[in-house]
């Protein structure tokens, strides 16, 4: 009877609803078909206690911290100090580009926000400069994905609430692969750069040094403080997020001052994102406990054993899974979907549920910046006006480069796990 599932969720996407609406809709018609309706007079308190953690109250709390940021100025301070210490190599704003994402990484934990942002700044500064637009648009994408994996991360937030997981641990496991990655794109910046004999930054056109990262300490001293605060101990992800928001509104304020539409819009955004991060956690809760009463994880194991694919094997279809899950669903919900279904499988045949975390969230942003259909691609195609298949085409060389550095990290758990167990957030 599960084999209707796919059936009822095809039509109900037919139907044009929203995909929450789809995914608990079909989880009820599903208990019905599979002769579990009795259990749906618990389902409210299934729902309930899914979205009841205490992780989940920092994940609005980043994201408003993130918004006050955006719109106080921050991202000019970012690339200016990001021009002042990479900008005069050969190739410099293509480093730019991928240093200002780092930065970034730290204030809006979001790909789709680094790309907004920095295709409009970056791609056009790029162009005038003598880099190809297309090429400008294709790193701004590959760059943007650093956001989700360095902290803080809303996606790894999302991952610790349904695993029940540390945030704090995974937040420092993130690190290291972030860095990883921006060093593998700076590579990549480089070999274009003397390739394609990329311009320097003309001398002037870089701000001083001291100065550049004196007025850009506000903005980056608020990852600082979210990652020095959770691995010192002072305080715990929900407590750092907190702070979060003050510094960013302080920052803010510093830059180019909080206008009150900007502070209101601010906090619109946020309530739509949370509003629509619950929402999907509330419907997916309904399909995981379905999935639990119909034992889908014992029989993915189960069919795992039978085709003899063993733990390395099952590594390799998991993370072409997840990948794929990117490019064509919204994170969130590819998580909320896939990692109840998948995880248990992994943990069973020895993954680290942290290692196993920064996997699964590095592979689901992958997909954001592969075709057909990447998220970051279409957000970056839309801002420039770059035709969607040149800039997919574009990006494949990057692409293939972060899963690359994806494999390094799926077969060298202890880059992930280095950090955390360091800092004693993790056995």
């Amino acid at each position: 009877m599960m084999l209707l599932v796919p059936v009822v969720l095809a039509v109900l996407l037919a139907s044009g609803l929203g995909l929450a609406y789809v995914v608990g809709g079909t989880a009820v018609v599903s208990f019905i078909f599979t002769d579990n309706a009795r259990y749906l007079a618990i389902l409210p308190q299934k729902v309930f206690s899914q979205i009841s953690v205490f992780a989940l109250l920092s994940m609005p709390l980043f994201i408003l911290a993130g918004e006050l940021m955006n719109r106080g100025g921050v991202t000019k301070a970012l690339i200016d100090v990001s021009m002042a210490i990479v900008g005069r190599i050969r190739g410099g704003l293509g480093h730019v580009n991928i240093m200002t994402s780092v930065f970034f990484a730290g204030i809006s934990g979001s790909a789709v926000a680094d790309a907004a942002s920095l295709s409009n700044t970056l791609v056009p500064a790029m162009e005038q400069r003598g880099y190809s637009k297309l090429y400008a648009g294709a790193i701004t994408a590959a760059s943007s994905i650093i956001g989700p994996i360095v902290p803080p991360s809303i996606i790894l937030i999302f991952y610790g609430a349904i695993m029940q997981t540390s945030v704090a641990a995974l937040f420092v496991a993130g690190i290291l692969p972030g860095l990883m990655l921006a060093g593998a794109l700076f590579l990549m910046n480089a070999f274009y750069a003397i390739r394609d004999d990329h311009p320097r930054i003309e001398k002037g056109e870089a701000p001083p040094v001291l100065p550049a990262i004196a007025r850009a300490l506000p903005a980056l001293l608020l990852p600082v403080i979210i990652v020095g605060g959770i691995v010192l101990g002072w305080m715990t992800p929900t407590e750092a997020a907190a702070v979060a928001v003050v510094v960013a509104a302080l920052a803010a304020f510093f830059y180019e001052g909080l206008k009150r539409d900007d502070l209101l819009e601010s906090l619109r955004r946020t309530a739509m994102l949370t509003g629509s991060i619950f929402i999907v956690l509330s419907a997916v809760a309904a399909f995981g406990h379905l999935a639990s009463l119909e034992k889908v994880p014992q029989a993915i194991s189960a069919l795992i054993t039978d085709l003899g694919l063993g733990p390395v094997g099952f590594m390799l279809a998991m993370n072409l899974l997840f990948i794929l899950a990117g490019m064509f669903l919204d994170i969130p919900m590819a998580l909320a979907l896939l990692v109840p279904l998948i995880a248990p499988v992994a943990l069973a045949n020895g993954a680290d549920p942290v290692h196993l975390g920064i996997v699964i969230c590095f592979n689901l942003t992958v997909g954001l910046v592969s075709p057909p259909m990447g998220g970051c691609l279409l957000i970056v195609s839309t801002v420039t006006g770059l035709n969607y298949w040149q800039l997919a085409s574009a990006v494949i060389p990057f692409v293939i480069v972060e899963i690359l550095v994806l494999g390094v990290l799926v077969f060298v758990p202890e880059i992930s796990l280095f950090l955390p167990r360091a800092f004693g957030l993790w056995n």
